[in-house]
């Protein structure tokens, strides 16, 4: 390497978050950071890193695209008997995370998994394009293939079967993680960096600094 990595540093110094200008409530407080990086037109401000952990209790990270969130929690869509999907059928739990590089920030969310109802997954697939409909039949995401032309005959076989209007596979939908846990970082100087934590008590979200 030309530049040792161990070198690398960077001084955060765009933003603060301070409690009294961050909102009581956490989906709040991501709605309006979510506006702010899609404003900014940030390079995928929708991409977020999801942990999951498997029977076996070994953990795994992979980045999924965030499809919705209201109260009721997060959204994404994927394979149902992908790695993930089998993690999350034997540990209902997961974590996400949002890293805006450019405006020096991180949302860290908690909480347990569950499936989106089929009419909300029958919604959403119908809205995706051709291409990314008929892929949904043609991948089986994470089982071991003989090589790229496997998927490009499966699609193309897939493209036969179903034609333009191809059912949304039943091993593929949607998936919610309901929050318990919010966390929100911003860099700062001299890595003094303002961390927020929200957490779930009785009902009610409790808002909470942590050390950097």
């Amino acid at each position: 390497m030309s530049i040792p990595i161990a070198d690398l540093r960077k001084s955060y110094e765009r933003d603060e978050l301070d409690e009294s200008a961050s909102a009581a409530d956490p989906l709040q407080q991501f709605r309006t950071w979510l506006d702010q990086a899609l404003k900014a037109e940030l390079s995928e401000p929708n991409a977020m890193t999801l942990a999951t952990v498997g029977a076996d209790g070994r953990p795994s990270t992979r980045v999924v695209l965030i499809k919705g969130c209201d109260e009721r929690g997060i959204v994404w869509y994927t394979n149902y008997d992908s790695r993930k999907g089998r993690e999350l059928a034997a540990q209902p739990f997961a974590a996400l995370q949002f890293h805006w590089v450019e405006l020096e920030r991180v949302v860290r969310i908690e909480g347990r998994v569950e499936k989106t109802g089929a009419d909300e997954s029958d919604a959403y697939y119908a809205s995706r394009p051709l291409d990314s409909r008929l892929g949904a039949w043609a991948s089986p995401q994470s089982q071991v293939i003989a090589g790229r032309a496997v998927l490009v005959a499966a699609a193309a076989k897939a493209a036969v079967t179903h034609g333009l209007n191809p059912p949304r596979p039943r091993h593929w939908g949607g998936y919610r993680l309901v929050p318990d846990r919010w966390e929100f970082w911003q860099g700062r100087k001299s890595r003094l960096h303002d961390r927020l934590r929200y957490r779930l008590e009785g009902g009610a979200w409790v808002r909470e600094r942590l050390a950097p």
